[in-house]
């Protein structure tokens, strides 16, 4: 950080004739249009990002000057006053205003430099605004001028009294273009559409003339109907090789299949071009991205051939297929708090396996994390083995007994038959074995509104403690832990997700998104047993509800700037067989996508220390099983901000946030007490606060994160009998190292962090 905050004061790099771009001004511009005059400004004469700024002069000044050579691409160059650009960006503006309706609009600029700095002055004199009076229409093909008139309402912003503006001009003529391409209009292009304006009036009035031209040497415009529908399937590497595999279905699809892999009536499903129906270029982009979404095309290619009739068009497809199957082998080295370790994966596909799209992943985990406070040999240092096998077999369709509409427009709805198993160890301390089976209907409502419903869910559980160490935990009271930990049970539950504007996650716009889930389990079964023993195949069975929100608010502010508002609350009631529900049911704090200043399963409940825990051993082997609730609050509020458009063939953005919540029981428990106990009057007073920065290494297809979250509010030192305040990050500056070394003592094993390191794939949120 010294050396970057070194490297601000640009000036002194620059020669004698050179002054720094500090700030420019608009003036005599509305609000409403500054962000886009702003925008005319030419990008090498605007001010630079200070942080920006800084790391480029860290790494391109030598000896008191800018390198002319070996430029590393890091940060943003020094934006150099150029009068050149400055007229350039003049005209532009002035241009600017013209098309939105100020025709006599004139812009001067004005500069001044001081000690090297240049501040830069656009100041407009608009004129008067010019509104439209009266719109003609010149459209000599009747059926297109019927066309354009019963449809104009819909999309135009061209009204008597409006301002003139050149933007909705333009709009105009592209919703012309789209209203005929999705009427059958196959040769329509935007050329054919023209619109005049005449300003030459003194009342500051401008009158339109919009005119629909036809084709060259014709009277009228063509519109094509759809004849049957040709389908090639070419080989993985795109060869057309051999005998195809010819099919016709519903009359009309003509598929030529040289894989001889596919199910000719279930790829027809996503195709939308039917014989007779009006050309119509939407239901062409639906065909193309629904194959697209099957997952088992690389490449789609369209077009048509016009009939002998010339009324007539024969769409021809040709798909590309991806290959069938494929392996893929995943490996990662993961270190945190004291531990490190591996995990490899290995995951296998058939893309294609009943000819229908249908997909078959199996999977294979191994990880194995040590902890290196120990100092034993290898093997002997292990915190915990952790296998996981799995198998899902996903349809492009829902599987129901009964009919439902199959072509979605909206999207590809899926049923999903997934199992899996997991063996979990953790020396001296815990044993769990699960084996997990489900049936899950995917669907999509609309673009924006996606449904989950997973109406079974079959789990068996058997959690074992070590002997030693659960007679340890039962002798110090905590029966919680052994309640939770150390049982066999079956599940019978069923879940719904609802998602709200997922689609927009990438896109650039304010809104809101939602995900909403509610978990339920044994109710079914509770009803058919309300008397008597609640087992079933000899097992206790579990009862609870189990709901979760995550409410976002993503605000725009320009210029590759994003604020995203998030809360994430979250409550489980259990009842029934079990008052206590194993660990992996209840909700956890902390982690890359949570309070980031704290380690996953690290944070809470409520004021819960780990120090009330009385020996060294006990902690080490309840850590992560210990700090677990029902009821769960967590919100973020994070700013982001573009640091580079180019590094290394990436763009390099940077964030800033502040994190907040926690977990918390729901009745009171002898071993966190109250400590651990919601009460609606001090939750509040509870919240974990951290706060951080963070680098994002955005590739497109990926994002690699590296977030660091400090601690400023830490609930477990509330209680005076700690002798420490809750307000930790004073300490971070003061007295860090000896308020450490008396947690350790303390905490022992447990060290404390002051920053918290995340490293992962993708976005927090």
């Amino acid at each position: 950080m010294l050396v970057i905050l070194s490297g601000c004061n640009a000036t002194r790099y620059l020669n004698e004739n050179q002054a720094l771009v500090k700030k420019v001004t608009l003036e005599g511009i509305d609000k409403q249009y500054q962000e886009r005059v702003y925008a005319y400004v030419q990008k090498d004469i605007r001010p630079n990002s200070r942080f920006k700024l800084a790391l480029y002069n860290t790494f391109n000044t030598r000896n008191g000057k800018y390198r002319t050579d070996k430029i590393k691409k890091i940060g943003e160059a020094p934006n150099i006053l150029d009068s050149t650009l400055v007229e350039i960006s003049r005209v532009q503006i002035q241009k600017y205003l013209q098309t939105k309706g100020f025709f006599k609009a004139e812009v001067e600029s004005d500069i001044k430099v001081e000690n090297k700095k240049a501040y830069i002055t656009f100041t407009a004199d608009r004129g008067p605004m010019f509104r439209l009076r009266n719109i003609t229409f010149d459209i000599p093909d009747s059926a297109v001028k019927d066309l354009y008139l019963s449809n104009r309402e819909s999309f135009t912003h061209l009204h008597p009294k409006a301002r003139y503006d050149a933007d909705s001009i333009l709009a105009e003529v592209n919703n012309i273009n789209n209203l005929m391409k999705r009427n059958g209009y196959y040769d329509f292009i935007a050329q054919f559409t023209h619109v005049w304006a005449d300003t030459n009036l003194n009342s500051s009035q401008a009158d339109l003339r919009l005119q629909i031209f036809n084709p060259p040497g014709k009277s009228y415009h063509q519109a094509y109907t759809l004849d049957s529908t040709f389908i090639t399937i070419t080989q993985s590497d795109g060869t057309i090789k051999g005998d195809s595999a010819r099919s016709v279905v519903d009359s009309q699809y003509v598929y030529y299949d040289y894989s001889k892999r596919f199910n000719a009536k279930r790829i027809s499903n996503y195709i939308f071009l039917n014989k007779g129906d009006l050309y119509n270029v939407d239901a062409e982009r639906l065909t193309s991205n629904r194959l697209y979404d099957l997952n088992v095309f690389r490449n789609i290619k369209m077009e048509y051939v016009k009939g002998s009739d010339s009324t007539t068009l024969k769409p021809k497809i040709t798909v590309v297929p991806l290959k069938k199957m494929s392996n893929r082998i995943e490996a990662e080295y993961t270190f945190n708090s004291g531990r490190n370790g591996f995990n490899i994966g290995n995951t296998y596909t058939n893309r294609n396996l009943f000819g229908g799209a249908e997909q078959l992943n199996v999977k294979a985990r191994y990880g194995i994390l040590f902890d290196s406070q120990q100092s034993n040999r290898t093997f002997s240092r292990i915190f915990n083995r952790d296998v996981q096998l799995g198998a899902s077999l996903v349809f492009p369709r829902l599987l129901v007994p009964f009919s439902t509409k199959v072509r979605s427009e909206n999207g590809i709805p899926h049923t999903t038959l997934a199992s899996s198993v997991q063996l979990f160890d953790q020396p001296n301390a815990f044993k769990n074995r699960i084996f997990i089976n489900s049936l899950t209907y995917d669907w999509v409502e609309t673009r924006y509104k996606l449904h989950s419903f997973t109406p079974f869910n079959l789990e068996y559980r058997k959690g074992n403690l070590d002997r030693v160490f659960r007679d340890s935990l039962l002798a110090q009271g905590y029966q919680l832990y052994v309640e939770a930990n150390q049982r066999e049970y079956v599940n019978f539950g069923s879940l719904y997700t609802y998602t709200y504007n997922s689609v927009k996650l990438d896109t650039i716009a304010d809104f809101m998104y939602l995900k909403a889930s509610a978990d339920l389990a044994g109710n079914f079964l509770g009803n058919l047993k309300h008397k008597g023993e609640r087992k079933v195949f000899g097992l206790d069975y579990l009862q609870y509800v189990k709901t979760e929100f995550d409410l976002r608010y993503y605000k725009q502010l320009g210029l590759n700037k994003v604020l995203v508002g998030r809360i994430n609350p979250g409550i489980i009631y259990s009842y029934g067989n079990f008052g206590v529900l194993p660990f992996e049911k209840n909700f956890y704090a902390g982690g890359s996508s949570g309070v980031r200043a704290w380690q996953a399963r690290t944070l809470g409940p409520g004021k819960y220390n780990r120090a009330s825990i009385p020996d060294t051993l006990t902690r080490r082997n309840l850590r992560n099983l210990d700090q677990l609730g029902e009821i769960k609050f967590e919100g973020n509020l994070e700013y982001r901000f573009r640091l580079s458009d180019n590094l290394f063939g990436g763009k390099l953005n940077g964030a800033t946030f502040t994190d907040f919540g926690n977990i918390w029981r729901r009745r009171y428990t002898n071993e966190n007490g109250e400590n651990g106990i919601f009460r609606p009057g001090s939750f509040l007073r509870q919240l974990a606060i951290g706060a951080g920065a963070g680098l994002r290494y955005d590739l497109d297809y990926f994002v690699i994160r590296l977030d660091a979250g400090v601690k400023i509010h830490d609930p477990q030192f509330i209680d005076p009998q700690y002798g420490r305040s809750e307000w930790v990050v004073k300490y971070l500056f003061n007295g860090r190292k000896e308020f450490k070394d008396a947690y350790e003592i303390t905490n022992n094993p447990d060290l404390y962090r002051f920053v918290q390191y995340n490293f992962g794939i993708g976005l927090p949120f």
